[in-house]
């Protein structure tokens, strides 16, 4: 079972879908540690993504993500435009050409991506970031290497969310959230909220 480039486009479209109807949640959780703005950020920037789908569409799987990348810089302000951007940037690099993906190949694809957000964003495991929910999903699609496509995305899914409910008693140690100290206890994450949503939404692309 392989990952078609329809699917591709369908995760991105999802994903604009997802970041419309949870557009005020997001934001409330950002009014509790950031700047009450990653719902707006994230449905704006993604709007402007499932505008580009169409143009996209007889394009290989790279070219699709490498354009999301700087759609999204170009469109989100705050931390989330060049994080999520240069994921789907560096996430693409491995993938250029190819119009389908094996897990092998969607995992290498994901953690290229997540790469790219550590070394920009200087974030580790456990600072109560996205990149809590990144390493939860790249653990769990690592260790069903060689098992069903959608099994694998299933775990990953279920570990995206345990990941991300995580962040909950974690004190923040990067971005505007470490400015409250330990005030940034008790509060869901809001980037680690949004790419549990993002990676569900290819979860559900790649079973239709």
């Amino acid at each position: 079972m392989t990952i078609t480039k329809q699917q591709i486009l369908q995760w991105l479209e999802l994903s604009a879908e997802v970041f419309q109807a949870e557009q005020d949640f997001l934001t409330d959780l950002d009014r509790e540690i950031g700047d009450a703005d990653h719902g707006l950020n994230m449905n704006r920037g993604f709007q402007k993504v499932k505008d580009k789908l169409p143009s996209l569409a007889d394009k290989d799987i790279g070219t699709i993500l490498k354009t999301t990348g700087m759609t999204l810089l170009s469109s989100i302000g705050g931390a989330s435009g060049p994080l999520y951007g240069t994921f789907f940037i560096r996430s693409a690099s491995s993938v250029m050409a190819k119009e389908e993906l094996s897990l092998a190949e969607l995992t290498q694809m994901l953690q290229d991506g997540v790469d790219g957000i550590v070394q920009r964003g200087k974030a580790e495991v456990g600072d109560k970031t996205m990149v809590d929910t990144w390493d939860g999903i790249l653990a769990c699609l690592k260790e069903k290497q060689g098992t069903v496509m959608a099994d694998a995305l299933d775990c990953a899914v279920a570990e995206a969310e345990r990941a991300m409910k995580g962040t909950i008693p974690m004190q923040a140690k990067k971005g505007r959230a470490s400015y409250l100290g330990e005030r940034s206890i008790g509060h869901q994450d809001p980037g680690a909220t949004s790419t549990y949503m993002m990676f569900s939404a290819l979860r559900n692309a790649s079973v239709q």
